[in-house]
């Protein structure tokens, strides 16, 4: 009879400096792409805004050791209480609670990465009452949280769940491509907000994005 040896891959939380620095980047490099879109329904200042929040956060910790809760937590602190705008406060408490329900785990599984996101997604809804379908970051975090969900019951590996939860999060964002805004400057112009993307989901896909690239690179 043969075995085949199977091995595991985990993400350690004391491996997650470089992908916070990896979420960083990826908001960095596309500060002029998120202000466009929104200044195409919104008031224009999303990429400035999230750009600089994440920026001071570079500059506080790049030369620091931090876990990914860590990160999480600080990111979240300064998005809440140092940028401008509607979204410092969503993302920061978004970051701050998905980190306060890791914050006790050495290894962090599939299931415990979807447990937090799940936890993110609850404090942003108990600050802001928007669903699926309001065209908001929630129609990207909703269905990204759920396909991890899913990939955690099924017992799948990293690679797969989190390659599942990028798609999830892409077809979330494009999906506010269709609706009408309920939440924001944007949802006063009512139908004339359909047929654009909304910004916040965008930028919601891009973490999500750089979140999984990053913790992809640092499985053991």
């Amino acid at each position: 009879m043969l075995f085949r040896s199977m091995t595991m891959t985990v993400f350690k939380n004391a491996d997650g400096k470089p992908v916070l620095l990896n979420i960083v980047k990826a908001i960095q490099d596309n500060k002029t792409y998120l202000g466009d879109i929104d200044g195409l329904i919104g008031d224009g200042d999303h990429g400035m805004n999230m750009n600089k929040g994440f920026t001071l956060f570079e500059t506080r910790f790049k030369d620091k050791d931090f876990t990914f809760t860590e990160g999480l937590d600080e990111l979240g602190n300064i998005l809440f209480s140092e940028i401008g705008g509607s979204m410092g406060p969503i993302y920061g408490t978004i970051f701050m609670d998905t980190s306060e329900a890791g914050e006790d785990l050495d290894t962090i599984t599939v299931s415990d990465l979807s447990t937090m996101l799940e936890a993110g997604l609850k404090g942003l809804q108990e600050i802001v009452e928007a669903q699926v379908g309001d065209k908001t970051l929630v129609d990207t975090l909703s269905p990204a949280v759920d396909s991890l969900k899913a990939s955690a019951a099924a017992g799948e590996d990293y690679n797969t769940a989190l390659e599942k939860m990028k798609a999830a999060a892409e077809a979330g964002k494009e999906s506010t491509k269709d609706l009408v805004a309920k939440f924001g400057r944007s949802s006063r112009l009512g139908e004339r907000s359909r047929g654009v993307l909304d910004a916040g989901a965008v930028s919601c896909c891009i973490i999500l994005t750089a979140m999984a690239d990053g913790i992809c690179k640092e499985l053991s």
